[in-house]
């Protein structure tokens, strides 16, 4: 007997966009991102921005754990700061494969 679907696996996938600026670059806040959503299976990638203010993050996967990732950008990690957090969401790729730390 195989098992029921759940909620996630019956919503579409989607794409998270994200700035989050403030103190965002050398507290580690690449690194735990990277962590927060390999913990929630999410593929993607996250980069420090050339502005040394911003972080850029996008992210794929069930709408429930890309909330729960927006959520926490918002806060971020000890010893960051976040000011303020732009994002927009739409359909996922299917092109990414795993969540990844890029250099611009």
């Amino acid at each position: 007997m195989s098992a029921l679907p759940t909620t996630h696996d019956r919503d579409p996938l989607v794409r998270l966009n994200a700035t989050v600026e403030g103190r965002v670059q050398g507290v580690g806040f690449r690194w735990w991102v990277q962590s927060q959503a390999r913990a929630r299976s999410l593929v993607g990638w996250v980069a420090n921005s050339p502005d040394e203010r911003s972080v850029e993050v996008v992210a794929e996967g069930p709408p429930g754990a890309i909330a729960e990732l927006e959520e926490l950008l918002r806060v971020g990690p000890p010893g960051a700061r976040v000011e303020r957090v732009k994002a927009t969401r739409g359909p996922a790729s299917g092109t990414l494969r795993r969540f990844e730390i890029v250099r611009p």
